[in-house]
């Protein structure tokens, strides 16, 4: 999923600058992308996947740990613990002060 964001982005870039459209296609498109992006249906979206990701961070991380015991540094121990515990539902927002409803 995050190539085929990263190529979208890429085709996006490449047409703005590769255009003859100038400035007033340019504006069209940022237009559109800042709609898109506020629309509530795709923040959901994202907040969604954000959550779950960090929710398969935590459960990797404890089969991962179990298998390898104390091998695992503490420092990235205590980066796992931090997401899981925000993805445990105890505090509704994450650093950026947006929630996972």
């Amino acid at each position: 999923m995050r190539y085929k964001v990263t190529f979208v982005v890429g085709l996006a870039l490449g047409y703005v600058l590769g255009t003859r459209a100038g400035r007033e296609r340019y504006e069209q498109l940022k237009k559109s992308a800042r709609q898109i992006a506020q629309n509530p249906a795709v923040r959901n979206a994202a907040e969604t996947a954000g959550h779950t990701g960090r929710e398969y961070a935590g459960k990797a991380f404890a089969v991962v740990s179990e298998k390898v015991g104390d091998a695992v540094p503490d420092s990235l121990a205590g980066r796992v613990r931090g997401l899981r515990g925000r993805a445990g539902g105890g505090i509704g927002d994450d650093d950026w002060g947006t929630s996972n409803t």
